[in-house]
């Protein structure tokens, strides 16, 4: 018996106890008490080390080489003596003297014992990320996306409709409580835009600029009829193309993917030992928390397209609703004649009685998987076009009169479960001008505002199909239908009232349509637009690019009439190639999907380092291109990586009347999520919206722009301090990382800001002139000491004093000088153009 003989039962799994010595020095740097080896009678209580239950799981550890809890390497040294034993001690204690050294000598820890090889190669890797990462600010800056540029970031901003007052009003002190629930408000039901009046809304004149179009097929704008240099700039496409060779030319570099996968693999495990050791206290922390829950911390559902945005059920009821009581509404022209609902179904030979969710057949299940074709006729009912031009259109017979009823359906709901919002993208094709003109009447005259709800524009990259049906000539038709309009209301609002109105609840634009289509590139040199007249459709870096530069001057020139600017968030790395996510990470506040960064760990890094916003939607990957277990989600959570969750198209994918809380259900099922984890991803949907800075305000807590947990409310977010801690420690030991080795001068300072990133501010910058406004909401002195202390641990506030010079151009001083301030971004690409 191993009792009698004093012997290890589990001497079969052929591990010696001095095996272990590495392992348990590992342990008892924990501060737990359970993780300390304790004596036992089977193994005799001379050796506290060969426990039968501690030598058992590390024997079992290192047999598995499960590095996700074991990341020492066992030692070959056997401690025999006491003096073994010291100079295992000694060993384990060497980090903490170098960080002592380091206190002492200033100098960074290991600096010393870097073989020179090895420095060179770090340097080179970081310098070439540094590199990537500045190139992004660049863009970043020059289209004002980033935290500080909108006007609507400023705490002055007017949000009309106004957003409803708090439900809960602050307790009076020295009131009872069973008082205070007697005498609490009672919120009446109004119906969705009932306070939407359009004639209080203020249209002002027109502006001085000018604008066209240049050669390259991006609008310019200019301050007067006479000038030849624009007023803004923007990056030209050669340039654009050279910075994404570099980042393309980095990302796959061996040693750089080598690098970035063991970072990666890092950040994950730091992840797992944070998890083991603060699970309990993120628990007791969250339920010290009155209130809040998951149920009641905001959350936005960033990625979810107009069209799709109810479900099979709710669709079916109202198609059925209006077949009993409108049926003899004339609602389309088809054969030389106007139909009504009723000789419409007649058609099909259908009744209302006929009508359930199988006849439908909108649900994407596996005959959709890889079939993206399929994917899009569910969006017909019952395989029809005819319905859904009558059902979910805006521009038909009935001016979208139905879709408009449907959409105040579901925003209705969304209102009455008061926690959820969305941002719903709807599509703007670039086949006419009057597109802008005719959806923004359907807004307008149909009353479609809401506080929980804000728009983006999503345009189809189907420039191909447009040409076949010679509806365009080329591919500048395409960008003048967009944009023409914007840049025309940007000018005179009274030009176009209503979408200017509009516009005030746009946050962005979207760029749609299916990924996996393979690109073939016949151009040695891509074309200009103008010149861009084949049927062959073209590359995505080159959609992207177009939209961004033309929404750049269309931004610079927005701020500079104090409206509200615009922010690109296309779909990226849903199927296909995985360039995408590189135009995308050039070009784009965030993006949705997202799931090929999976295979692609040095830009997965970079898009962690910049903490770039990805919208995931696994219930829809999961019916068109990955299986659910397999998508990167939990991945790319545990390591840091900034993400939310959406549902994309509740009407093929999700079965109940509230898809997001379905959605994060199913998350929570499958990965096992905890409160926590569901409270982190409900916080960043809300940081990765476009809802103004006061309703976030609201939503999250005063100061939710701060870095680290100063921006962080737990009595809003219900997302613990310490867990805010873990993820900035985390992002910031791997940003001082890339600034230590870099070879490029440090002049980008990196704050935990999700999204948006900023830039240091300069001596010389520090005495320029601020906006109020983004001062007053982070509660600092407008003096410019106090502006200049302050600064860099506020990420956005130092854009105000960066782009001074920026802003002059409405004080009439001209452009030369906002020039000079740009310069400088463009000292590395110039470099490499003469390359």
């Amino acid at each position: 018996m191993a009792g009698t003989t004093g012997q290890d039962p589990y001497n079969s799994l052929s591990t010696s106890p001095e095996d272990y010595v590495g392992a348990h020095s590992l342990a008892d740097e924990g501060q737990n008490n359970f993780d300390k080896p304790q004596s036992s009678p089977l193994n005799g209580a001379s050796n506290p080390l060969t426990t039968p239950f501690y030598s058992y799981h590390v024997d079992k550890t290192i047999k598995t080489q499960d590095s996700h809890f074991w990341a020492q390497k066992q030692s070959a040294v056997k401690p025999s003596s006491p003096v073994a034993d010291l100079l295992k001690e000694d060993e384990i204690l060497a980090p903490v003297r170098l960080e002592a050294d380091k206190s002492n000598s200033g100098k960074t820890p290991g600096e010393d014992y870097l073989d020179e090889q090895v420095k060179d190669e770090l340097s080179t890797l970081h310098t070439n990320f540094h590199k990537c990462l500045q190139l992004r600010d660049k863009y970043m800056m020059l289209s004002l996306q980033r935290l500080g540029d909108n006007p609507t970031d400023q705490n002055d901003w007017e949000v009309y409709p106004a957003p409803p007052p708090p439900t809960w009003p602050r307790r009076p002190q020295n009131q009872r409580e069973a008082s205070f629930r007697n005498n609490r408000p009672r919120k009446e039901k109004k119906q969705v835009g009932e306070d939407f009046v359009f004639q209080d809304c203020h249209i002002p004149g027109a502006h001085d600029f000018i604008f066209k179009l240049d050669p390259t097929g991006v609008y310019q704008v200019f301050e007067c009829k006479e000038d030849s240099e624009p007023a803004y700039k923007v990056p030209s496409i050669r340039e654009y193309f050279m910075d994404l060779d570099y980042i393309l030319e980095t990302i796959s570099d061996g040693p750089a993917k080598s690098y970035a996968y063991r970072r990666l693999r890092y950040l994950e495990s730091k992840w797992n030992m944070y998890f083991i050791s603060k699970e309990f206290q993120e628990i007791a922390d969250s339920k010290k928390v009155p209130h809040r829950d998951f149920y009641n911390v905001r959350k936005v559902d960033t990625h979810v397209h107009l069209s799709s945005c109810m479900n099979s059920k709710h669709l079916l009821r109202f198609i059925k609703s209006k077949l009993k009581r409108n049926a003899d509404d004339l609602v389309i022209f088809r054969d030389n004649k106007v139909l009504t609902l009723t000789e419409v179904f007649e058609s099909l030979k259908l009744s209302a009685y006929d009508l359930s969710i199988d006849t439908l057949d909108m649900h994407a299940h596996t005959d959709t998987f890889h079939r993206f074709d399929k994917f899009n006729l569910k969006y017909n009912p019952i395989g029809e076009s005819r319905l859904r031009e009558i059902f979910l259109k805006t521009d038909n017979y009935i001016k979208g009169q139905y879709f408009a009823e449907l959409t105040k359906e579901v925003i209705s709901d969304l209102e009455a479960s008061k926690y959820q919002s969305a941002e719903y993208r709807i599509s703007i094709y670039g086949r006419s001008k009057s597109e802008w003109d005719k959806l923004a009447k359907w807004i307008v005259e149909n009353k479609i505002f809401s506080p929980n709800v804000r728009w983006l524009i999503q345009v189809p990259r189907i420039y191909d199909a447009y040409i076949s049906n010679k509806t365009i000539n080329n591919f500048e038709d395409v960008i003048k239908n967009i944009f023409e309009p914007l840049y025309e209301v940007t000018q005179d609002p009274r030009s176009h009232p209503e979408l200017h109105v509009f516009l005030k609840r746009v946050v962005g634009f979207d760029s749609v349509d299916d990924e996996s289509k393979a690109e073939r590139r016949i151009h040695r040199k891509y074309p200009f637009p103008k010149d861009w007249n084949t049927k062959l459709n073209p590359p995505y870096s080159y959609y992207l690019y177009y939209m961004y530069a033309n929404m750049t001057s269309l931004n610079q020139w927005r701020k500079t009439r104090g409206f509200n600017t615009f922010v690109l968030r296309p779909h990226a790395g849903e199927a296909g190639d995985t360039d995408h996510l590189t135009s995308a990470f050039l070009t784009s506040q965030s993006i949705s999907h997202g799931i090929l960064l999976r295979k692609v760990p040095a830009l997965q890094y970079l898009y962690y380092l910049k903490q770039i916003g990805i919208a995931m939607s696994p219930l829809s990957n999961n019916a068109l291109f990955l299986n659910y277990e397999r998508n990167p989600l939990k991945s790319f959570f545990q390591k840091g990586l900034n993400i939310s969750l959406s549902t994309d198209d509740p009407l093929q994918f999700h079965f109940t009347k509230e898809p997001l809380i379905e959605e994060y259900s199913v998350a929570a099922q499958i990965w096992k999520l905890s409160a926590t984890d569901m409270c982190e991803l409900a916080r960043n949907s809300v940081m990765q919206s476009g809802f103004e800075t006061s309703v976030k305000q609201h939503w999250l807590g005063n100061k939710w722009y701060l870095p680290g947990r100063d921006g962080n409310d737990i009595h809003k977010t219900n997302v613990p301090y310490v867990r805010i801690n873990h993820r900035y420690n985390t992002l910031m030991e791997e940003i001082e990382m890339v600034k230590k080795f870099s070879k490029l001068e440090a002049r980008d300072t990196f704050e935990c800001n999700t999204i948006h990133m900023t830039r240091a501010v300069r001596n010389h910058d520090t005495s320029a002139s601020t906006s109020d406004g983004w001062l007053n909401i982070a509660g600092l002195d407008k003096s410019a000491n106090n502006v200049s202390a302050e600064m860099s641990v506020i990420p956005g506030v130092g854009l105000f004093v960066e782009q001074h010079h920026m802003n002059n151009i409405t004080n009439g001083i001209g452009t030369q000088r906002s020039n000079q301030v740009l310069q400088h971004l463009n000292n590395d690409s110039d470099a490499d153009d003469e390359k």
